[in-house]
């Protein structure tokens, strides 16, 4: 077995700077890799998603639950095509997923307006309630890991998640959450 070894600070000159364009995904990065980086994010979203798990496996559920169940919760009528663009998931994953939350009482499906064809997904209260909930232990965390910072360092985090963001990404919902200033963070869940 591999050993890992930590690295402590790096030095400037091991750092790629920050305007280096990503490469294209069939070209092959020169730039020196941010291990760093990469292993934080890595151990965060971790952590972060790792208080939800915990919940959600007394439910059955996974992490496809939490997400189907937190984006039809945060933008009410959602499709299912748009979740689909969001998740990045195949409809025979969804559907799995949508049939189980539904059938248990977290969404409901509904008929468009004008489109009858279109399934319109809502949550039910009591799956806005499993929505508060996890959302409460990741806030939480982030509250955990903002704490100590100034307002100004607060933004740079919240640029910094903004830019690792694909900007060219055709979806609706991250459009929305990408033209607020305060990003979703405001919005009320219920």
């Amino acid at each position: 077995m591999t050993d890992i070894n930590f690295k402590g600070s790096e030095s400037e000159d091991d750092r790629v700077p920050a305007a280096v364009a990503r490469p294209a995904p069939d070209e092959v990065s020169t730039a020196v890799p941010r291990w760093d980086i990469i292993e934080l994010l890595f151990f965060a979203y971790r952590d972060f998603v790792g208080d939800a798990d915990h919940v959600l496996e007394a439910f059955g559920f996974g992490r496809a639950h939490h997400r189907v169940v937190h984006f039809v919760c945060r933008y009410p009528g959602l499709t299912v095509a748009d979740l689909l663009d969001v998740l990045r998931i195949t409809k025979q994953s969804l559907g799995r997923v949508l049939k189980q939350l539904l059938d248990e009482g977290y969404i409901v499906q509904k008929a468009g307006d004008s489109d009858r064809r279109q399934r319109l997904l809502f949550a039910t209260p009591k799956g806005e309630a499993l929505v508060v909930k996890l959302a409460g232990l990741q806030t939480d965390r982030i509250a955990d890991a903002l704490r100590g910072l100034g307002s100004g360092e607060v933004e740079a985090v919240s640029k910094f998640l903004r830019a690792m963001i694909d900007r060219d990404d055709p979806d609706k919902v991250l459009q929305t959450i990408l033209q607020s200033k305060a990003g979703a963070s405001t919005k009320d869940v219920t």
